[in-house]
């Protein structure tokens, strides 16, 4: 019996093939194995930024979880989280999605029943630089700016804003300090998403009262 040329080509391309098969069916199997705890974790990360915008931070996941479940809910149509915080306040969580500087950043911006004043703004991103752009996510203090804003002015136009100098308060909010461009790009996304939603929502929708908005009906949907 002739011995087992490894040095051949048919050897060495047979190898390669069998070992690329093994190791693509491994990589598969793990992938789908961990599928969906990877989906937890992104469902859970989204639940946990809503609850920021809302000002309720640092909670475990456990916490967070059980916490989003009992006082959010989202309508689909209108594409917000309508929240009834534990006190009865009901609070509506617009979600964002816009451009910094080297990538995708986002964000969600929570208002009081008006659906004008901002009660709390969370903001993330893609690839921003530490210390810089990626202080809209990591800088607490200067989310916690927002609170308080108006969104839009007396002629229903988008005038909440991220600028360099100040110079209508009620409206705008100091730019994150070296980080001009995330700061536009944070601007640019208020603007553009709340002209979407302002388009979107009815006249009528923004004078609602609050137990009207805040309740499904009997089909678990919201009422026109």
């Amino acid at each position: 019996m002739s011995k087992l040329n490894t040095n051949s080509n048919a050897y060495i391309i047979i190898y390669s093939t069998v070992l690329v098969v093994i190791v693509a069916f491994l990589l598969a199997f793990v992938s789908s194995s961990l599928k969906d705890k990877q989906e937890a974790n992104v469902k859970l990360d989204k639940e946990k930024q809503v609850l920021n915008s809302l000002n309720l931070r640092d909670k475990s996941d456990t916490e967070a979880h059980a916490l989003y479940e009992k006082i959010v809910k989202f309508d689909e149509k209108q594409n917000i989280f309508v929240c009834t915080l534990e006190n009865g306040d009901v609070k509506y969580v617009f979600p964002l999605k816009g451009m910094g500087l080297w990538g995708g950043i986002s964000g969600y911006i929570a208002l009081d029943a008006d659906m004008n004043t901002v009660y709390g703004a969370y903001f993330n991103h893609e690839s921003e630089t530490a210390g810089l752009g990626a202080e809209i996510k990591d800088n607490q203090a200067w989310q916690e700016k927002f609170i308080g804003k108006k969104v839009f002015d007396g002629n229903h136009n988008v005038a909440l804003s991220v600028v360099k100098n100040v110079e209508q308060p009620e409206y705008q909010v100091d730019c994150v300090t070296g980080a001009t461009l995330t700061s536009n790009g944070v601007s640019e996304m208020l603007q553009k998403g709340f002209a979407q939603y302002a388009e979107t929502l009815k006249a009528e929708e923004w004078e609602r009262t609050v137990e009207d908005r805040s309740e499904p009906n009997a089909d678990g949907e919201y009422n026109e």
